[in-house]
């Protein structure tokens, strides 16, 4: 970080911590938050378990101003896969921080102090801090949300039944004068606000290997003028590639300081959802459309990795097991997308050319992506299936939008991941439904196109033959949902395939 800065950019990192402004130079790019707080900044409550943002233990709270700048947002997150640079101008939370300089724990300390919460104790300081996030954001919470809030962290000793207890606990303690909730109005939040504001960001970092640039132009002329860069968003796959495949990044062109791309915007067209906007706040402007993703939303990923991730990076991720794409290819979304002054849109399933190939010209960029309104008489519907309910990987995810009219199918369009090299629609399942009567002979007939339309691969999650049939249940649960029917079972025999009968 020590080449010369123009009076527009700089190459320090600088953010809150306890209070006070630290600025960071000298180290790589791709240092994580967890190797800054415990190899320099000697913070070793943070734990390390499993360094890909699945376990929890390394759980950090990050604040950052509102978008009205009169406020602070606080969200967990995986300190694991996070890089440092990316939480310039935020605050930085650890659970060193919450403990009162008078010696006095945290409610939510005492409350897993007092609900014997913590055994061998590794996982605790990420238990910790993921409760103190649900605990500045609501005031009371319910055993459901405390449930929610602790999906991304993992305890091999207490059952989780105390850890629960004492989430449903903290808020029946004092409350402390410096951590107080979200809607508090106290000295100590006022102070933070204006500590956070003159932290803010202002010119563009940019250091050997990282920059971060402040507005759009400036992201398609640095893009256009070093295209083999790598565009970082919330970071959960690309700091895979340093933590456990230990490859050298090439440069990173970070998108989270280009205000633009941070905004959801609604209109007659549809809704826009910007290519820094986290998943935390765009499955919820989703499920405002389209409620049946409620399931697929809670499943997707855990809080702290639903707070950094976002869902075009999911997009242009372009994994053939990444959950968004076939729900938003069968609504029919399209991608708005620039190179340089040049901007075209797509639709998304015209993305993926082939595993991991794209239609994309170097250096061109996901700008948003853009989902259509609902429409009258569209069925819609979204499915995951999994080994387990919370964070693992879809062996088959599908969705579903089928406009029904007069008891025929007038329009089909049939997504899927898990069933081939990218997300992928089923042409000829699709081609079966439509112009057929809506009926449980035209879902077999399109049940048994999928056969046609898809060749899966068995691997460790899934076999070919089990893909195949998940397949073909899952379009038939879809007719049984949306015509109110009710599904009775058949076993013929132990190896055959579950029959409707």
């Amino acid at each position: 970080m020590s080449q010369a800065t123009s009076p527009t950019t700089r190459d320090t990192v600088r953010f809150m911590l306890d209070g006070e402004v630290v600025s960071v130079s000298g180290l790589p790019p791709t240092t994580t938050v967890l190797e800054y707080l415990r190899d320099t900044a000697g913070r070793t409550g943070t734990k390390e378990g499993c360094s890909e943002g699945d376990c929890g233990a390394c759980t950090v709270v990050l604040g950052e101003l509102a978008a009205d700048g009169h406020g602070i947002d606080y969200r967990a997150v995986n300190s694991c896969v996070r890089f440092l640079p990316t939480i310039d101008g935020k605050e930085l939370i650890t659970v060193e921080s919450l403990q009162a300089a008078d010696g006095r724990l945290h409610p939510v300390q005492r409350a897993m102090v007092d609900c014997h919460g913590s055994q061998c104790g590794f996982c605790t300081p990420g238990f910790v801090m993921s409760l103190f996030a649900l605990y500045l954001e609501r005031e009371s919470p319910t055993r459901e949300q405390v449930i929610g809030a602790l999906a991304g962290n993992l305890c091999r000793c207490t059952g989780y039944r105390p850890i629960i207890d004492a989430g449903c606990r903290m808020a029946q303690y004092p409350e402390p004068a410096r951590w107080s909730r979200k809607d508090a109005q106290s000295a100590g939040r006022a102070q933070q606000l204006r500590a956070l504001q003159r932290t803010a960001p202002g010119p563009t970092l940019r250091f050997p290997g990282f920059q971060a640039p402040r507005s759009l132009d400036e992201l398609a002329s640095v893009l256009a003028a070093a295209p083999d860069s790598l565009l970082l968003a919330g970071g959960t796959d690309i700091g895979l590639l340093a933590t456990k495949h230990l490859h050298d990044l090439p440069a990173l062109v970070y998108l989270g300081a280009v205000p633009e791309l941070q905004q959801i915007r609604s209109s007659d067209a549809g809704l826009c959802i910007g290519a820094g906007v986290p998943l935390s706040a765009a499955w919820p402007a989703l499920l405002e459309l389209y409620p049946a993703l409620a399931e697929q939303a809670a499943r997707f990923a855990s809080p702290p990795v639903c707070n950094s991730a976002t869902l075009c990076g999911n997009i242009a991720n372009g994994s053939p097991i990444g959950d968004s794409m076939p729900a938003l290819i069968a609504l029919g979304a399209e991608l708005e997308l620039r190179h340089g002054a040049r901007q075209r849109r797509i639709p998304l399933e015209r993305l993926y050319l082939g595993y991991q190939k794209k239609d994309l010209a170097p250096g061109e960029f996901i700008l948003s992506v853009l989902v259509p309104l609902p429409k009258p008489g569209r069925l819609f519907a979204s499915y995951k299936l999994a080994k387990r309910i919370d964070q693992d990987i879809s062996a088959v995810c599908a969705a579903f939008a089928v406009h029904v009219t007069d008891g025929g199918v007038a329009s089909a369009r049939l997504a899927y991941g898990g069933m081939a090299a990218i997300p992928a629609r089923a042409p000829n399942a699709e081609q079966a439904l439509v112009g057929q009567p809506w009926s449980e002979a035209t879902i077999e007939s399109a049940i048994a196109a999928l056969a046609t339309d898809f060749t899966p691969l068995t691997d460790s999650r899934a076999s070919r033959s089990y893909r195949l049939r998940a397949a073909g249940s899952m379009l038939r649960r879809f007719y049984l949902q949306h015509t109110g029917r009710t599904l009775r079972l058949r076993v013929t025999d132990p190896a055959s395939a579950v029959e409707l009968t």
